[in-house]
């Protein structure tokens, strides 16, 4: 089955923007000094320097991403970063929606790059062939 660029460029298209929405997060939030970070991060249980560690992780999480052969697993990785940011909001009673989303799209996004992933998760067959890109 031939694949479609259009939707391959889509796919990576939409990976670069949620990588580059996760370096600006962390380069932004956790790597930069700003007035109230101290405060924010206390209410949600976090120190800052600890927030530092999970920006670095960020940063890690999304570069594996952007790599084909580690995409799979980064995006794995993703999923469980995202189950904690969205269980850090639901504990503090913020909106908890844009990591659900951010997840959805990241899982999209990856399909679109590498269609064995929807194979997959529709519980079909992924031939060897299928798996070389």
């Amino acid at each position: 089955m031939k694949e479609s660029k259009k939707l391959k460029t889509t796919g990576w298209v939409l990976s670069g923007l949620l990588a580059a929405f996760l370096v600006m997060a962390s380069a932004m939030g956790k790597f930069t000094d700003w007035e109230g970070k101290a405060e924010m991060f206390s209410k949600m249980g976090w120190s800052e320097d600890v927030m530092f560690t999970i920006g670095i992780v960020e940063v890690a999480i999304a570069i594996l991403y952007l790599i084909p052969r580690t995409a799979f697993v980064g995006a794995i990785m993703l999923a469980a970063y995202l189950g904690g940011a969205t269980a850090t909001h639901v504990r503090v009673g913020e909106p908890f929606f844009v990591p659900v989303v951010i997840g959805v799209i990241a899982w999209i996004a990856l399909g679109l790059r590498q269609p064995e992933i929807f194979r997959l998760a529709l519980g079909q067959d992924i031939s060897k062939a299928s798996l070389e890109t």
